[in-house]
């Protein structure tokens, strides 16, 4: 058994790997509008960036699934460890394929390359959740992963103001890129950050964890129901998280909007993707064991925190405050939020899910900041999702928690298919309009987060009273 020192250190040292999934998968938001100018593409085609991302993480842990069920568990036998680093050198592959790619114009190749550290990071991602969530008391393991989420978040946070800088020229991005060889840089560096954090994970020592219990090679993972509604929560859930910021530069095209064009609303995307990291620096507060009257004062210090350090980084960067400010309100609505949410992981998604629902109608409801600013609340709403709906699908799976995380991981397929589909209703019909996708998905959630808690007790497994009383 590890000692409390040790297990926050290899904590420490497995939620980093969480940075790089975040400050790629927010950067894409500045590859779309690049790709849909130098390829002239239509918005529906442009989306094909997230389809190629997210579409690898299905495509990688069907691999996984497939052959846990034929021949057993690979994690297993390799180890986790040995799982993250493998998917960190497949991710630097991936990334050193942008360099062939941006030097042959080719689309294709580009998306094949964001393809391949797609399937990189499936492999990190069926590894890094549950290995997380093993590394201290299970009904709290929602928190653990809440705190690997606020460092995704930091990653999601500065990701499209540095891949910004690096093809924009300028830390504003302002300068029109007639090129798309200007991918090559920032992608060359990210190579070389995964391959030298997967020597970092080689030298350290993470814990074996594994599942003493011996797996059929079966698919029993799908007896579960939480299992099945929580798969179709995180397809859900993943989609609208990408679609909303991905069709967001088109979105504030609009001149009944702001009239900006994509190179100048990049510090929006920060915000949104910013909005996460509020959240979720909120959700991790259970692990750091505060107790009583301090832990209600962490409550709002830590996400008025994370919110100034948002702040700060835009103000550095040169964007205009104003737009931060006028986002204050929304912050206090989170932290009120979650003084109602009680740490109670189906209360706290249920609830942030109907006030999701509320904000997107109202945004497809007015015109200008008002719409804009409701449209980003959902990065903030959208925050303590994921650790919710992974610990809550995966509570009591025993030895299908290997299985289930890869089904799990498999529905991120979400953000390859949702974004395109809203692209479609808005080349279709327009982008305004086609915002009612994240609505009826986040109508989706709160039923998730309704009907769980009592699949869960039927079982015997009561995951909100245990998680409240830590």
């Amino acid at each position: 058994m590890q000692s409390n020192n040790n297990q926050r250190f290899s904590l420490l040292i497995l939620i980093s790997v969480f940075f790089f999934w975040g400050f790629v998968a927010a950067s894409n938001t500045i590859l779309i509008p690049l790709f849909k100018k130098n390829f002239e593409l239509s918005q529906m085609q442009s989306q094909l960036v997230d389809f190629a991302f997210y579409a690898a993480y299905f495509i990688g842990s069907l691999i996984y699934f497939i052959t846990s069920i034929t021949t057993g568990d690979p994690l297993n036998k390799i180890g986790y460890k040995k799982g993250l680093i493998t998917g960190l050198l497949l991710s630097a592959i991936g990334a050193l394929g942008f360099i062939p790619s941006a030097s042959m114009h080719s689309f294709a190749l580009m998306l094949l390359s964001l393809f391949v550290v797609g399937l990189g990071f499936a492999l990190q991602q069926i590894v890094a959740n549950p290995y997380v969530i093993a590394l201290g008391a299970p009904e709290t393991g929602s928190h653990r992963v809440s705190l690997a989420g606020g460092i995704n978040s930091f990653g999601t946070t500065i990701g499209p103001l540095l891949v910004s800088y690096a093809i924009f020229g300028n830390i504003e991005g302002k300068s029109n890129i007639s090129h798309i060889e200007a991918v090559k840089t920032p992608y060359f560096i990210l190579a070389i950050a995964f391959i030298a954090f997967a020597g970092i994970l080689g030298i350290s020592k993470l814990p074996t964890i594994t599942n003493a219990e011996s797996m059929e090679k079966n698919m029993g993972a799908l007896k579960y129901p939480q299992l099945i509604l929580g798969m179709i929560a995180i397809f859900v859930y993943v989609g609208v998280e990408v679609t909303i910021q991905s069709n967001l530069p088109e979105l504030m095209k609009q001149d009944y909007i702001l009239g900006l064009q994509p190179e100048q609303t990049v510090h929006f995307i920060s915000l949104y993707w910013g909005g996460l990291m509020i959240g979720r620096w909120a959700g991790a507060i259970t692990v750091f064991n505060f107790k009583g009257g301090l832990k209600n004062v962490m409550m709002v210090v830590l996400p008025l925190l994370a919110y100034a350090v948002l702040t700060l980084v835009n103000y550095i960067k040169g964007s205009p405050v104003d737009a931060f400010i006028d986002y204050f309100p929304l912050v206090i609505l989170l932290i009120i939020g979650f003084f109602l949410g009680k740490e109670k992981p189906a209360r706290t998604l249920m609830l942030f899910s109907i006030m999701a629902v509320v904000m997107m109608s109202i945004g497809m409801l007015t015109t200008g900041k008002t719409a804009l600013y409701c449209f980003l609340s959902g990065g903030l709403f959208c925050s303590i999702m994921w650790p919710c709906i992974f610990s809550l699908s995966i509570a009591g799976l025993g030895k299908y928690t290997n299985q289930g995380s890869a089904l799990l991981i498999m529905m991120i397929l979400g953000g390859a298919i949702i974004p395109p589909l809203q692209g479609f209703i808005a080349d279709s019909v327009n982008i305004h309009i086609s915002y009612i996708v994240p609505l009826i998905g986040f109508i989706y959630l709160a039923y998730y987060g309704w009907s769980v808690r009592g699949i869960l007790r039927k079982q015997g497994i009561d995951y909100d009273a245990k998680t409240a009383s830590h």
